[in-house]
C-alpha cells in the first residue's frame, strides 16, 4: 500500500482519496517524465484527436455532451482551445511571413513582417478577449440559458473555426490562380456557416428556422465586432508608431 507524499494517507491506486494528489514516481528516466508532462499538459492520450474529430464531424455534440456532464471522453474546453489556438496562430504567422495572406497592393518586403507580427502577437490576445463577447451575443438571442453555457459554446465554436481556417488559409494564394483551391475554400466557408447553424440547433434545441436566423444574426454581429476591434487595434498601433 502506497502512502501519499502530500498528506501521508495510506491508499491503493493512482490518486490519494484524502487530498487527491496523484502518485507520481519521480525516480524515473527523464524521457518518461517529459512524456508524462506532455500527456498531462496537452492531453495527448487520444482525447484531443477524438474531440477534434467529433467536433468537426458532428457540430455541437462535444458542447452538448460537456454541458450534460458527460465529459470523460473529451478534452476540457479551455485545454482544447489552448492546443488548437496556439497551433493555428503559429500557422497563420508563418503563412503571413511568407506573404500568403497579403492583400492586393501589399508586398512581401514591406508588409509581410508586420502582418506576421500582428498574427503572432496581437491577434491571439484579441481573439481570446472576443470569446466572452461572442458568448454575450449568444446570450442576447438565447437569454434563458446560463452565460456559462454560452462560454463553453463559444470556446468550442472558436476551436472548430480555427481548424476550418487552418485548412482554408494555406490555399489563399492558389485560389487566385486555380479554380480547384477556390472551390475547396468556398466549400469550407459554406461548412463554417452550416457548422454554426447545426451547433446552435444541437445545443439549444432550436428549430432549423430559428437556428438559422439566430445563427446568422450572431455571425453577422460578431463579424462586425471583430472587424471593429481589429481596425481599432491597427489604428492604435499606427498612432503609437
Amino acid at each position: 500500500m502506497a502512502q501519499c507524499k502530500n498528506c501521508q494517507t495510506p491508499f491503493e491506486g493512482t490518486f490519494c482519496p484524502n487530498c487527491g494528489q496523484k502518485d507520481v514516481d519521480l525516480a524515473r528516466p527523464l524521457g518518461k517524465l517529459v512524456g508524462e508532462v506532455l500527456r498531462e499538459a496537452l492531453d495527448v492520450d487520444g482525447r484531443v484527436w477524438r474531440t477534434v474529430r467529433t467536433m468537426i464531424r458532428h457540430p455541437g455534440t462535444v458542447t452538448r455532451e460537456y454541458l450534460a456532464g458527460r465529459r470523460r471522453l473529451y478534452t476540457p474546453p479551455f485545454r482544447l482551445y489552448l492546443v488548437i489556438s496556439v497551433s493555428f496562430f503559429v500557422l497563420v504567422a508563418w503563412l503571413a511571413s511568407r506573404g500568403v495572406l497579403l492583400d492586393p497592393g501589399q508586398t512581401l518586403e514591406a508588409d509581410a513582417a508586420s502582418q506576421a507580427q500582428f498574427m503572432s502577437d496581437d491577434l491571439p490576445r484579441l481573439m481570446f478577449v472576443l470569446l466572452p463577447m461572442f458568448a454575450l451575443l449568444i446570450k442576447a438571442v438565447f437569454p434563458r440559458r446560463l452565460y456559462f453555457d454560452h462560454i463553453i459554446f463559444s470556446v468550442h465554436f472558436h476551436s472548430a473555426a480555427y481548424v476550418l481556417l487552418a485548412l482554408t488559409l494555406p490555399l489563399e494564394r492558389l485560389a487566385g490562380e486555380h479554380w480547384i483551391p477556390l472551390v475547396v475554400q468556398v466549400v469550407l466557408l459554406a461548412y463554417f456557416v452550416a457548422y454554426l447553424v447545426i451547433s446552435v440547433r444541437a445545443v439549444y434545441n432550436a428549430s432549423w428556422t430559428m437556428a438559422s436566423v439566430k445563427s446568422l444574426t450572431i455571425l453577422f454581429g460578431y463579424m462586425v465586432l471583430v472587424s471593429m476591434v481589429i481596425e481599432a487595434t491597427s489604428n492604435f498601433q499606427l498612432l503609437a508608431d
